[in-house]
């Protein structure tokens, strides 16, 4: 009987997730993103979003940082929620810990999805970023972890950020709802 039930756990755990489904809504943009997640490629970065995900820690956690031609990122679950301190967002992660990089030859193109990270290669942890255009510059620095499948029109009219840092001000959009697909 044990084993049967840890064969279900098992099939029941986030990391056997093969994608995202993210309700994005604000000021700039509203509707659904659908993302593939490469747990072939960053398994243990793909487990974490995918737990967060499933536990609901990514719902109401704001788009703080945005740059125009560049990326759109979010995931901060600790400072980034609708109603928090916008000053600090960014600054946080999870109660889980930092992740080892799982640096790949995969390219940064448009619609990739990628940790955000501090200086430290092994410092991600729940922040993650999707691509407007390519960013060579980041291939083989950052862990990529997806790929937007549907949706980019959606991740296009994210409201943008101002100045070098891309600080979203104001009302930020929003990651409405997470779900984890498989």
């Amino acid at each position: 009987m044990y084993k049967l039930a840890a064969a279900f756990a098992l099939l029941a755990s986030p990391a056997l997730a093969t994608g995202l489904q993210i309700e994005i809504e604000g000021e700039g943009a509203n509707g659904t993103v659908t993302v593939d997640l490469f747990d072939d490629i960053a398994p243990k970065h793909v487990e974490q979003i995918s737990a967060l995900a499933s536990e609901g820690k990514y719902d109401g956690v704001v788009f703080h940082r945005v740059i125009d031609g560049f990326m759109a990122q979010t995931g901060d679950v600790e400072f980034g929620r609708i109603g928090g301190d916008m000053r600090r967002a960014g600054t946080g992660g999870s109660d889980r810990p930092d992740l080892p990089a799982e640096f790949s030859d995969f390219n940064y193109d448009r619609g990739v999805v990628g940790m955000a990270r501090a200086q430290d290669p092994d410092s991600a942890n729940s922040q993650f970023f999707i691509m407007f255009e390519p960013g060579p510059f980041l291939n083989g620095q950052y862990t990529v972890v997806g790929q937007v499948t549907d949706g980019m029109d959606v991740v296009d009219a994210i409201k943008r950020g101002e100045g070098p840092n891309g600080a979203v001000t104001g009302q930020p959009d929003v990651m409405k709802k997470v779900t984890v697909t498989e």
